[in-house]
């Protein structure tokens, strides 16, 4: 009888152990389940930025066989439209990614307005060289100081010019009219110097207040104005590309240290090739997008070399209040 108790409870124990055993391998799997980050875009779900963060999506899901996920949120979801707002939740860990204009930054930090000086990048070729180059390395120095790991930098493009008082070739004509801004002293500075009425507002309240009246106009790369459909409430645009606007698919740091180095190394290839592809895109649908205008009934103007001048002799006054403020040091590196 003694023998069969003892058997009976050698039993019972085994069964325990193969019943810990399994539970342990569940804990295991518990840990394996899919990661899933959050990124926050500016614009629509039309735009090429979102588009790009979507690519981001699906190579990373696909490289890591699925144990990271990344959620897009277009249209600042996640800040209630505020994009300052946005980068602080970047920076402090309550977003994990975003897609943020360089020009955003700069309301933390004004060298981040380097990239957007006027006429300092005049082409996609100069851009890529710059940003690609040692500006970009010093760009994602200064990064790191905020908590973000630059991943990648795609683009928002060149800043044209609508209004809906008059076509804009001259200074002359741009005098008075008051024009949307982002909420940055460098465009302040740039747009009083050209006798504009520089106002600073939410991206998410503009097309209300061009449609209301409330300010005359704003400056925008072509997707945004497209994906924006501010063609309903805008009659005159103006090509001048007087300001570059670099993307920037930033990371918050702790979270990217998080991952193991494979891991990472994943997310930082993952991140060039959806900027390269948001790049693309992004420049390929200018000249669709322009004939669009165009048969939506606005008036499209490109200004010449020589009409350009005019307004770069009027902003001399940006580069000599900004350069002590930038560092000469690192505006040369994107002269």
């Amino acid at each position: 009888m003694l023998k069969k108790s003892l058997v009976l409870c050698l039993a019972i124990l085994m069964i325990a152990s193969l019943t810990a055993g399994c539970s342990g391998n569940g804990g295991e799997e518990e840990a394996v389940k899919p990661v899933t980050l959050k990124m926050s875009v500016t614009t629509a779900e039309s735009s090429s930025w979102t588009k790009g963060a979507q690519k981001f999506a699906e190579l990373v899901e696909e490289r890591t066989g699925g144990k990271v996920k990344v959620q897009v949120y277009p249209n600042e979801q996640l800040s209630g439209g505020n994009q300052g707002k946005g980068i602080e939740m970047l920076m402090n860990g309550a977003r994990d990614l975003s897609f943020h204009s360089n020009i955003i930054y700069s309301i933390m930090d004004e060298r981040f307005g380097v990239i957007s000086l006027p006429w300092l990048l005049p082409t996609y070729e100069k851009a890529d060289e710059k940003i690609q180059g040692a500006g970009g390395q010093k760009i994602a120095e200064m990064l790191l100081e905020k908590n973000v790991v630059a991943l990648g930098f795609g683009e928002n493009g060149f800043r044209q010019i609508t209004n809906n008082k008059r076509p804009i070739q001259t200074p002359k004509d741009i005098e008075g009219l008051k024009i949307r801004i982002p909420g940055i002293k460098m465009y302040i500075s740039l747009f009083k110097a050209l006798g504009a009425d520089p106002t600073a507002m939410n991206f998410a309240e503009v097309f209300t207040s061009l449609q209301q009246g409330a300010i005359d106009g704003q400056e925008n790369p072509l997707d945004v104005i497209y994906s924006s459909k501010f063609e309903e409430v805008q009659k005159y645009i103006s090509l001048w590309n007087y300001s570059y606007d670099a993307i920037i698919l930033g990371m918050n740091k702790d979270r990217f240290e998080s991952f193991d180095e494979e891991t990472q190394n994943i997310l930082r290839e993952c991140a060039v090739e959806a900027c390269e592809y948001q790049r693309t895109i992004n420049r390929e649908k200018g000249e669709e997008q322009l004939e669009y205008f165009k048969e939506a009934g606005m008036q499209v103007t490109e200004l010449t070399d020589e009409q350009i001048a005019a307004f770069q002799a009027k902003v001399q006054p940006v580069y000599d209040e900004y350069e002590p403020i930038i560092g000469k040091e690192i505006i040369d590196l994107f002269r």
